[in-house]
């Protein structure tokens, strides 16, 4: 008798799980890519300041 619940626990658990991934693809935004910010003029006109390398002792 204790396969029997055996068997309904893994069907019930792995049935659970297919109705998420099926909501989950069926998801109407996932189609959807949102538009990039537009890049700020003055931060692009602007290079960042050099990063000092690693320096090795000899």
């Amino acid at each position: 008798m204790s396969t029997m619940v055996d068997y309904f626990a893994l069907a019930l658990s792995h049935g659970l799980l297919i109705l998420a991934i099926w909501h989950l693809l069926w998801r109407a935004d996932l189609d959807e890519d949102p538009a990039a910010p537009e890049p700020d003029a003055a931060a692009a006109a602007e290079p960042e300041p050099a990063k000092p390398g690693l320096r090795i002792r000899a």
